[in-house]
């Protein structure tokens, strides 16, 4: 197979790991932050237009939602691994087998999550202690929010492809044209039209179905994916092999998920203030990520190519050049948060003066203890995509977790101690007890793949 780093796929197995992690994370990065700008601008538009309750009812729900897209995301990003190491390995054929049973096997997933998530949502925000005066304003954002997940899935497999074939432009681009579009519907949809939170769901939906468009144009246009008809055909091995590369992806983001809904009903206990600033902080918590995220698909794309080409040593060398630059950004990330986040938090925050103080306080308490901490997540990131790219799906699994031991001990213990600070604690805790699993995890793994390969030999 002749690879096409020419036509915009970047061939990662040749060249300095850090100009290659830094040249390939920074369209992501960018693309990150535009989609981030989704959270962020839904947040802005409807704390400040609709007030603290709408907030607080967008907070309540949300690691209900993270929880189906973090699903839908492990499963496609776990089906990217192998197209990674097969376009590293040159199989254009093999190349081709994957995407075909990866495409039908993510359209079986969407069609499941949005299913369950469509049954299960009412149940489940009654059983988060949502209070009564927001929960009819929760339920309204995500009936429009679950009935776009085969978009979500969408798009997500399709940048997820491109990305394992070297592409971070494509999805750049498409994030850019995705969030301005999301932008401007925010404000006509909810400034103009009067829709409330319905109107937020459906401009972020609307944007995301013109971002997946544009990522399935590229990955038509790419050579080695030209299907014949007599692509098309299920093989039942190869989505066996699919799926144990991501359903213990699609696990791991479930955990962590239930983890944070489990914090989001001690969350739901301290009033609707409370809940807001939580909500306005968690909504920067993206931004803070976007990053780490970055170096993170680099790193999978990196590791997954380089084992594919069979390059060991290359890897390592990538690991310790990810980890550097994911500290020196981790560090200047959060001083600009400690300097500026204040001010940052006060553009969600609107409506009566003592209820939006309160809410203003809580959230700056939590966006400068995660500040300090952010280098852990950043670790976390580049180790957790490094063993996920290197084929060990199930070693990031139990990171999750960890994850979630931490994250819900935390928060079910040290509130009755501490009161709020408990409960903002419980989410650093969560990143440090992943930390303890994947560090060990990715010696162990490369580790058994240098003796695999000596044995070979």
């Amino acid at each position: 197979m002749k690879h096409e780093s020419q036509r915009g796929m970047t061939v990662q197995t040749e060249g300095s790991p850090w100009r290659l992690l830094l040249l390939f994370s920074l369209p992501l990065m960018a693309g990150n932050i535009f989609q981030q700008m989704y959270t962020v601008v839904d947040t802005a538009v409807v704390g400040k237009v609709l007030g603290v309750e709408a907030l607080a009812a967008l907070g309540t729900v949300d690691w209900l939602n993270w929880l189906t897209l973090g699903t839908i995301q492990g499963f496609t990003q776990g089906f990217s691994i192998l197209l990674a190491q097969r376009f590293g390995a040159g199989e254009g054929g093999k190349l081709r087998q994957a995407m075909v049973n990866a495409v039908l096997l993510s359209a079986l997933c969407a069609a499941a999550v949005t299913a369950g998530a469509e049954l299960a949502a009412e149940p489940v925000v009654v059983l988060l202690r949502t209070p009564e005066e927001v929960r009819h304003i929760s339920m309204a954002y995500l009936r429009v929010l679950f009935a776009g997940l085969p978009v979500v899935t969408a798009y997500n497999f399709a940048a997820a492809a491109l990305r394992a074939l070297g592409d971070g432009r494509t999805p750049l681009l498409a994030m850019v044209a995705a969030s301005l579009t999301n932008i401007g519907l925010d404000l006509l949809f909810v400034l103009g039209f009067r829709w409330g939170v319905q109107g937020a769901a459906a401009a972020t939906i609307i944007a995301q179905c013109l971002a997946a468009a544009c990522c399935i144009w590229r990955l038509c246009r790419v050579e080695v994916l030209r299907l014949s008809r007599e692509d098309w055909r299920l093989d039942g091995a190869l989505c066996g092999h699919l799926m144990t590369l991501g359903l213990p992806m699609a696990l791991q983001n479930g955990i962590i998920a239930v983890g944070g809904m489990i914090i989001q009903t001690i969350v739901n206990g301290f009033g609707v203030a409370f809940i807001a600033g939580y909500t306005a902080t968690n909504k920067l918590y993206g931004v803070l990520e976007v990053a780490a995220t970055s170096y993170g698909y680099a790193m999978t794309t990196y590791a997954g190519q380089n084992l594919g080409a069979g390059k060991l040593d290359r890897i390592s060398r990538g690991v310790r050049a990810g980890l550097v630059i994911a500290l020196l950004t981790s560090a200047v990330i959060a001083a600009v948060m400690l300097a500026g986040g204040r001010w940052i938090l006060s553009c969600f925050i609107s409506g009566d003066a003592a209820q939006s103080g309160e809410a203003l306080a809580a959230a700056v308490r939590y966006l400068n203890l995660m500040s300090v901490c952010l280098p852990v997540l950043y670790v976390l990131h580049v180790t957790r995509s490094c063993v996920q790219g290197l084929g060990n799906t199930l070693l990031p699994m139990a990171s999750g977790g960890a994850e979630f031991v931490m994250r819900t001990g935390g928060a079910l213990l040290l509130p009755t101690v501490m009161g709020e600070t408990g409960v903002m604690l419980a989410e650093v805790l969560a990143w440090f007890g992943a930390d303890l699993i994947l560090i060990p995890s990715y010696f162990y793994v490369m580790g058994r793949l240098h003796r695999q390969k000596g044995s070979a030999q």
